[in-house]
């Protein structure tokens, strides 16, 4: 059965977003790699569908198609325009996540909304529309496991890339690649480079090339 792609809202006009190179992770495919593709807008009855083709392999030659959802294009409009990365941190340690929302921010790069009651996490992520979530494992109440079930569960928000931070692990596994449930993780205490690392790569960015229109 084929699936119908996700209508999306364009936060740009489609001429700026249309003909764009894209790096991604196709992590609905099950590809956690950067792929390149070039973007496609498409018009329909409901609004805008957005897609790009990446090379599945080279021998023999396989490409697929990769249909942007709601967050998706909300990030890559926002790296075509240069505005700052909007990241959502969930831990119940407030004194943790205000420094690392001083550190974030101090690099003029990001936006840094903090969530200290793991209960209130997916409301707040519906609200704020990060582009990344950096999530404690351990929280009373609520762990980062269930949020991030409730995140991966709501249509708006499960492409976005979720960071578990999380004492359970070494640094030496992080940088190993360890993942948890599927998503990233950096150990705690939290170096601040690595984990601008760590939401960098987990970003889609953008290579500004000219519109379709302007050719």
């Amino acid at each position: 059965m084929r699936h119908r792609p996700p209508t999306v809202k364009l936060p740009l006009s489609p001429d700026e977003i249309d003909g764009q190179t894209v790096t991604f992770r196709p992590v609905k495919d099950g590809i956690d790699s950067e792929v390149s593709g070039v973007l496609e807008v498409i018009e329909d009855a409901d609004g805008f569908n957005v897609n790009a083709s990446y090379v599945v392999s080279q021998n023999p030659p396989q490409s697929h198609v990769y249909w942007f959802d709601q967050s998706e294009i909300d990030g890559i409009a926002r790296s075509l325009i240069k505005e700052k990365r909007r990241i959502l941190i969930v831990d119940d340690d407030p004194e943790s996540t205000h420094l690392v929302k001083i550190l974030l921010e101090k690099t003029g790069n990001y936006i840094v909304l903090e969530e200290n009651d793991a209960e209130e996490a997916h409301q707040s992520a519906r609200n704020f529309r990060p582009d990344a979530i950096l999530l404690d494992i351990m929280m009373p109440k609520t762990d980062g496991g269930e949020v991030a079930a409730q995140i991966e569960a709501d249509p708006e928000l499960r492409s976005t890339p979720i960071i578990f931070l999380t004492a359970l692990v070494t640094e030496p596994e992080t940088k190993a690649g360890l993942r948890i449930e599927g998503h990233r993780s950096l150990a705690k205490p939290i170096n601040i480079p690595q984990l601008i690392d760590q939401i960098e790569e987990s970003l889609p960015r953008t290579t500004t090339t000219p519109s379709r229109s302007q050719e």
